[in-house]
């Protein structure tokens, strides 16, 4: 049974969908929102119809679809399959919109929280928190404790990927360790010098070679207070079993590069 069609005026419409008249007599023009009718005195006339029409053209450009993009995306809502396949677009668009601005939010509030740890502004190292931010790069706060040689090492020597490959290194190391430790595996033994060379290996890697980056590591690793609990709790296991294993291997070296001694 067809209902009797209700016509609204282009003022009415521009009310109801919270928009301005001039804004829909320029989707007119542009072919993407014509009325359905017009009156004997030529005032656009639209329906419950142009409604939905309009509510798919304001969500796409909402989600920043250009109105040429949008032109193209409209579907002529003659059927209730068009009618929900349009809605499922928008469903899903809107959800990709959300995750999108989700991700933006947390990006924000934790370039916020690590602006407020650092004592003085400083725009490199925000800069740089900001790209790790971009990358999903977990370790993103690591940047605040470093000094301004180290960022510099790290910008010119790293990719992203490289540096994903040392912590996932210092990652399988420090499980090792938690297990010798377990096992009393003795930090001079066989097992202890292979880890021990492993972790000056991986601090050589990430070093490139240059020892005068040690100081700025070494003050690092002894200040631990933002580490979080999780790593802290990590590294508080192993942090001793580690240093025996490394004295040990640098004793055999017949010297201690920690201490610059020859």
């Amino acid at each position: 049974m067809n209902k009797e069609k209700v016509y609204m005026t282009v003022g009415e419409l521009a009310k109801r969908m919270n928009t301005t008249v001039r804004t829909l007599q320029y989707y007119d023009k542009e072919g993407l929102l014509s009325p359905s009718a017009e009156s004997e005195g030529g005032r656009r006339l639209y329906t419950d119809r142009d409604i939905v029409a309009l509510h798919q053209i304001q969500s796409l450009k909402y989600l920043g679809f250009s109105l040429t993009d949008i032109k193209t995306r409209l579907v002529s809502l003659e059927t209730p399959e068009q009618v929900a396949e349009v809605l499922s677009e928008q469903a899903e668009l809107i959800k990709e919109k959300i995750t999108s601005l989700s991700e933006v939010l947390g990006a924000v509030e934790k370039l916020r929280d690590e602006t407020r740890k650092m004592r003085e502004v400083d725009f490199k190292k925000y800069a740089d928190i900001v790209v790790n931010l971009q990358l999903n790069n977990e370790f993103y706060w690591l940047i605040k404790h470093f000094d301004d040689k180290m960022l510099d090492h790290l910008r010119g020597r790293f990719t992203m990927e490289k540096g994903k490959n040392i912590l996932s290194t210092l990652d399988r190391l420090c499980d090792k360790a938690i297990l010798l430790n377990e096992k009393k595996e003795p930090p001079e033994s066989t097992q202890g010098q292979e880890l021990a060379k492993e972790w000056w290996d991986m601090v050589n890697d990430f070093t490139g070679g240059d020892m005068s980056l040690l100081p700025g590591l070494m003050k690092f690793a002894e200040d631990k207070g933002e580490w979080g609990d999780k790593l802290q709790s990590r590294f508080g296991i192993i942090e001793g079993y580690i240093a025996e294993a490394l004295g040990a291997y640098f004793t055999k070296l017949g010297y201690n590069p920690l201490e610059g001694k020859q």
